[in-house]
């Protein structure tokens, strides 16, 4: 029983870590539950996704794709207070440039925005937006059947479950980056100390179950709901190795101008592999030819 507490416990603390819901006081909390919460990381991100979701089937019946769309990104961004895209923004000013090493980790301690992070935090919010809408648009050539075969309504499912898996998937790689990965700042000035540790393996094969049970969840649900599980079972292995594909690469390029991570090129990993996840998707399930 105090096993399944301290669980409790540890997803509520990676709840509050990740977004900006209270939790109840009795969690508490303990530094060294920092590293132990990581383990719910891709669950928190789900339940970001399902929330962005949620929100765009509401809009969905009121305006077209495209504003649904929108406004469940706002959503999801003030659920999670900006933290990744903060993070994103940070990381394109400090690596944006040819700057050495140590200019960069000032320049990403900077609260101020440059030019780098705006236009990398625009671009990435205008490519998730388009992927998102064109998930949910049906092409030219639907539209005579959108209304008869209820094509909108399929889409719009397929967004949703978009929306559930890329957050999901996407927070499991900060995860693993902060083990295959040095710390690269000043370890004694960092924010979350713990979190700026080597994470356990335990906890990241914690977080690969976590994120495997929820891929599970989605296929018994598109199946019992007699969706097609084989198109889904699909868009989730390709997006999960174009998402693979991006950590490593992410990995590489923190390596070769850091020497590691930091809070803000974790951040920065998230979004930019929730952007590939969502990009394979719409690859698989609503491809242009």
């Amino acid at each position: 029983m105090k096993a399944l507490l301290h669980e409790l416990r540890l997803m509520l603390v990676a709840l509050q870590f990740l977004t900006r819901v209270p939790v109840p006081g009795w969690v508490g909390f303990e530094p060294s539950w920092l590293q132990g919460c990581m383990r719910y990381f891709p669950l928190i991100g789900a339940l970001v996704g399902l929330a962005g979701a949620l929100v765009l089937a509401a809009a969905a019946f009121w305006w077209p794709p495209a504003v649904a769309v929108v406004l469940s990104m706002a959503f999801t961004v003030w659920l999670t207070g900006g933290f990744h895209e903060d993070g994103l923004a940070d990381t394109c000013d400090g690596l944006g440039g040819t700057v050495s090493r140590e200019r960069a980790l000032t320049i990403m301690k900077d609260s101020r925005i440059g030019s780098y992070g705006a236009l990398g935090l625009i671009l990435m919010l205008l490519l998730k937006a388009a992927v998102l809408a064109s998930l949910a648009t049906p092409l030219f050539n639907e539209l005579d059947s959108a209304e008869s075969s209820h094509v909108r309504q399929v889409l719009l499912a397929w967004t949703m479950m978009a929306m559930i898996w890329c957050h999901a998937a996407s927070r499991l790689v900060p995860v693993c980056l902060t083990r295959v990965l040095p710390y690269a700042g000043d370890l004694d000035h960092a924010k979350a100390k713990p979190l700026a540790m080597q994470v356990s393996w335990a906890n990241v094969i914690a977080a690969v179950l976590v994120t495997s049970l929820i891929a599970g969840a989605m296929v018994f649900w598109w199946g019992y709901t007699a969706w097609p599980v084989g198109t889904l079972l699909s868009a989730l292995l390709k997006s999960s190795l174009v998402m693979l594909l991006g950590a490593a690469v992410c990995a590489r390029w923190f390596r070769k101008r850091l020497g590691g991570f930091t809070g803000d090129t974790l951040g920065a990993s998230q979004q930019i592999t929730e952007a590939m996840g969502l990009l394979a998707w719409l690859a698989v399930v609503h491809p242009v030819a």
